[in-house]
């Protein structure tokens, strides 16, 4: 996400549902449609951003081959003439399931919970996260 490879994001969330404040989209193509009509992408091919992920919990069940994931995120933005600043903060909460042996994503949801000036990160607010 923060280097602008929206392809390679919904590569990872090909299998899965991702939802976010403006709603649910799956599949690869519905993903990076989605991320590139939304996020700003600056001379550079990158948002600017940095997301830091922290306070990870997992919980694997091998027998079902099953997971689940919470953490929190804080998007940081910096532009020339923008001070480095937190910009969003919220909640991921994911599921994986094992198929053909390899781990994948089945649902991303993205619950935002502090909004600060994403005007220059997000064309429509109402996707924060």
């Amino acid at each position: 996400m923060d280097d602008g490879d929206f392809a390679g994001v919904a590569i990872l969330l090909a299998d899965s549902t991702f939802t976010g404040g403006a709603g649910s989209v799956s599949g690869r193509e519905a993903i990076e449609k989605t991320l590139r009509e939304n996020v700003i992408v600056y001379d550079d091919g990158t948002p600017r951003t940095k997301h830091v992920t922290t306070n990870i919990a997992i919980e694997i069940d091998e027998q079902a081959g099953t997971a689940t994931a919470r953490s929190y995120f804080t998007a940081l933005q910096a532009l020339p003439d923008l001070a480095l600043q937190p910009i969003v903060s919220g909640r991921y909460h994911d599921r994986f399931e094992r198929r053909d042996g390899r781990s994948r994503f089945v649902e991303r949801r993205v619950r935002t919970d502090l909004v600060g000036d994403v005007s220059r990160h997000l064309r429509h607010s109402a996707t924060a996260g």
